[in-house]
């Protein structure tokens, strides 16, 4: 055997234990189970008009799912959600993007990290399970997050990996939120003068401010204390009901225990407004004043100390939230657009 038929097969057999080196190593990167060991990137979601159900799971076990409706989204029960909050999410599944590889003597310390807190995001396409995120601490620069994912086809990662969003600086983690509080649609009304039949504002504490619209038809009425108003302006009382239009509450109730809500039921409040739309269906709001520590002046310019921003309202639900009189009083003060007799008015 001459030297080169030797260095021949030296190369030849490097060349197969190499190749043999890869094989092994490519099986040790698989489980028996067909998963993945090393890091899972593929995080986004191409066509986000087939997500129809997410499903978010904070690190306090609060959990959120919000299903898509013909009409857009809403909570599990069908109820109302803010449809902004939905669509940030959809953009953050559709721009996620890889970001880097976290270094090797950091993998153990995130990977126990996102055991003990993350956030968990199910994704679900036409009916089926096909992702979930494991959201982690913020990355180190602040613009992208520690993730995780599980997929329908590969399994579990491993390790977790960086992620950002495409053309956007910041961290991923607040658009997913699982306290219900801040996923309510502010909406209370959002109707047509043509679903009104009647509204009636009943002022416990001032009862000249009392007041009823009455529509049957093209037959518009006022009462003020159950006594029809004469000669009230028709164009008037169309332009107090299309104030019904779009009315929100500012926020949702961050603040009082529900021993302090339990305590407010029990007190009178200051307003109660009942509509009743054509259909049939009636909608109650009690209204409390919120006590202030400095003297402010209410709506007919009298120094109280009350806060005359805002309000507590319940809601039909029992749920408790605060408004804005300079939302509500264009529906709250009816002596504005129609003739009522306001003297003797009390005020605090």
């Amino acid at each position: 055997m001459n030297d080169m038929t030797r260095t021949r097969i030296i190369i030849l057999a490097a060349s197969l234990l190499t190749i043999g080196f890869l094989i092994y190593l490519t099986i040790q990167l698989t489980d028996n189970s067909g998963k993945s060991v090393t890091e899972l990137i593929e995080f986004n979601i191409e066509d986000t008009s087939t997500v129809d159900r997410i499903i978010i799971t904070d690190a306090f076990s609060r959990k959120m799912e919000l299903v898509r409706s013909e009409n857009g989204w809403t909570d599990e029960n069908g109820g109302c959600v803010t449809q902004e909050n939905v669509q940030f999410i959809l953009e953050a599944f559709k721009k996620i993007e890889f970001k880097g590889y976290i270094s090797e003597n950091s993998k153990s310390t995130f990977t126990n990290m996102m055991s003990a807190q993350h956030t968990k995001v199910e994704i679900y396409q036409e009916g089926d399970w096909v992702k979930t995120w494991f959201i982690g601490p913020s990355a180190q620069d602040h613009y992208g997050q520690i993730m995780l994912l599980e997929t329908a086809d590969q399994g579990k990662s491993s390790f977790p990996v960086m992620m950002k969003i495409k053309d956007e600086n910041g961290i991923i983690e607040p658009r997913f939120f699982a306290d219900k509080r801040k996923w309510i649609c502010t909406r209370i009304f959002a109707l047509s003068i043509d679903q009104i039949s009647k509204v009636d504002v009943k002022f416990n504490e001032e009862p000249k401010r009392s007041f009823t619209v009455t529509k049957k038809k093209h037959k518009l009425d006022v009462y003020q204390q159950g006594k029809k108003l004469p000669q009230v302006d028709t164009a008037m009382i169309y332009r107090y009901l299309q104030n019904f239009r779009k009315i929100h509450f500012e926020l949702a109730n961050f603040e009082l225990s529900d021993k302090q809500i339990d305590s407010m039921r029990r007190t009178t409040p200051f307003a109660v407004m009942t509509i009743t739309e054509t259909t049939g269906k009636s909608t109650k709001l009690r209204m409390f004043r919120i006590q202030s520590e400095f003297e402010q002046r209410n709506e007919f310019g009298d120094v109280v100390n009350v806060d005359m921003n805002k309000f507590w309202c319940e809601l039909p639900d029992g749920q408790f939230v605060k408004c804005q009189y300079f939302v509500f009083n264009e529906i709250l003060l009816g002596h504005v657009y129609f003739p009522m007799d306001m003297e003797g008015v009390r005020t605090e």
